[in-house]
């Protein structure tokens, strides 16, 4: 069965490269009938974060991925972390170092004053004499001298390294934590994962890895390693081009539905299709159409995807979304959200145009000020006063043009001032649709307002 895990260490929250990995190893688990796990790797208690765990999981929430299992975090993990140590020491595949840290610092330092490439140099790999007193020693990883790590990479290929290129890695630290390559590879193993799909930036961990499943006789997993999110400009994603927290592209008023469709699509293509929903992304996810080169980070995009969504998203969702309760007849809400949703990048947006309709204006924009000269102030009431029907758009429309025309104005002067006097400014949705929607008796009072202070 496939079984696949998205394993973030929260000692930061969780951002759209992280949720796209996730992403991913969600849709080829579900496309496969397989499982999804979720893995905190927590190991780092200096710099776990309560706060960075909670947001992972609620980021989960919010974007709709459930995953099979309970949770595995790592912190609870320790114990079976040793036995595995315990294991190795006893097969001789690993043994304990006594190098301080001053040492191999010395070391790295002389091997670059001679053009090597600085490593350890397995001083205590068959080390059988007494060690050095007042020294906690690490345990390091034998790796397999004169060999070579070779592995298929779903994207990449058949990828080979010598062991000559590697050095005796640390498997636990002098305090008695585990470091992450090690547990990783156990993780993977007992969790049974059969698929790990990751950002290349993993590459050069996967032949580190492999050395514990050799040594453990665990069954090596298929690797995938897809490219990285870059900037526009080509080059790595900051936090100023997007490489935000998840949690804020919901305070940015991004529906999740949108920002996952565009992290699919970064990365991800399926003929000329751009909208997928979550059952198209199960049904036609595939690694083969995962794309071999990095892509960059398009916010005109997630906007388009967003303005998809919310264009056909049922009006009581986007109510709830707003907490919003608008006390209008169901006509009229049809209108003001269809004209909201049409405008509307993002839910902030939505409600910065909603509230802007609803509210009284207590100025007006000056370069509308001076495109309304006094005739056209002295027919606003009057043409207002000439409208029968403020139940029905067309009737509006057809009556402010019967008026201009009678009364030998342009039609553009009429609308311009009653945008004026009913916004305060320029934009938003249209005039008859700010009538139909007010009523009369709002539509007055706002003129009456806009004329006292602007006689």
């Amino acid at each position: 069965m496939i079984k696949t895990r998205f394993a973030p260490s929260p000692t930061g929250y969780l951002h759209i490269g992280g949720l796209r990995t996730a992403l991913f190893n969600f849709l080829y688990a579900r496309a496969n009938g397989g499982e999804f796990l979720l893995r905190i790797e927590d190991t780092d208690f200096n710099r776990n974060s309560i706060d960075a765990t909670n947001a992972i999981i609620e980021a989960f929430k919010w974007v709709g991925m459930d995953y099979d299992q309970e949770i595995v975090y790592q912190s609870k993990r320790i114990n079976i972390y040793k036995k595995y140590i315990d294991i190795l020491l006893e097969k001789n595949l690993a043994y304990y170092c006594y190098m301080t840290k001053e040492e191999l610092d010395s070391l790295r330092e002389t091997q670059k004053k001679e053009g090597k490439t600085p490593r350890y140099d397995n001083r205590y790999r068959d080390f059988k004499g007494i060690p050095p007193s007042g020294v906690k020693p690490v345990v390091r990883i034998k790796i397999p001298l004169e060999s070579s790590i070779i592995f298929n990479d779903a994207l990449k290929g058949r990828i080979e390294i010598n062991t000559k290129e590697m050095d005796d890695y640390i498997i636990m630290r002098s305090d008695g934590t585990p470091t992450y390559n090690f547990v990783v590879a156990i993780d993977d193993a007992l969790m049974g994962i059969s698929d790990i799909i990751r950002g290349d930036d993993h590459l050069t961990n996967t032949p580190k890895q492999i050395i514990i499943y050799q040594a453990l006789d665990f069954k090596i997993p298929n690797f995938c390693h897809i490219p990285m999110i870059l900037n526009p400009q080509g080059k790595k994603l900051s936090k100023r081009d997007g490489a935000l927290n998840v949690m804020e592209y919901k305070e940015m008023g991004i529906l999740p539905e949108a920002l996952l469709n565009f992290l699919l699509r970064l990365g991800f293509s399926y003929k000329d299709k751009e909208i997928f929903s979550m059952e198209e992304m199960i049904d036609l996810f595939t690694l083969k159409n995962l794309s071999t080169s990095a892509s960059a980070y398009n916010e005109t995009k997630l906007l388009w995807l967003n303005n998809h969504y919310i264009k056909n998203a049922p009006n009581s969702r986007l109510e709830n979304l707003l907490n919003i309760n608008l006390n209008l007849e169901s006509a009229k809400k049809e209108v003001l959200f269809k004209e909201l949703k049409d405008r509307s990048n993002t839910i902030i947006e939505f409600k910065e145009m909603l509230d802007s309709i609803f509210k009284i204006p207590e100025s007006y924009e000056q370069k509308m000020l001076s495109k309304i000269d006094n005739q056209t102030k002295e027919l606003l009431n009057n043409a207002i006063e000439s409208i029968t029907n403020f139940n029905d758009l067309e009737s509006i429309s057809q009556t402010l043009h019967h008026f201009a025309t009678t009364n030998d104005i342009k039609i553009g002067k009429i609308l311009t001032a009653l945008r004026c006097a009913i916004l305060g400014k320029n934009g938003g949705i249209g005039v008859n649709e700010l009538i139909f929607i007010l009523g009369k008796d709002e539509i007055l009072k706002r003129i009456e307002k806009f004329l006292t202070q602007n006689r």
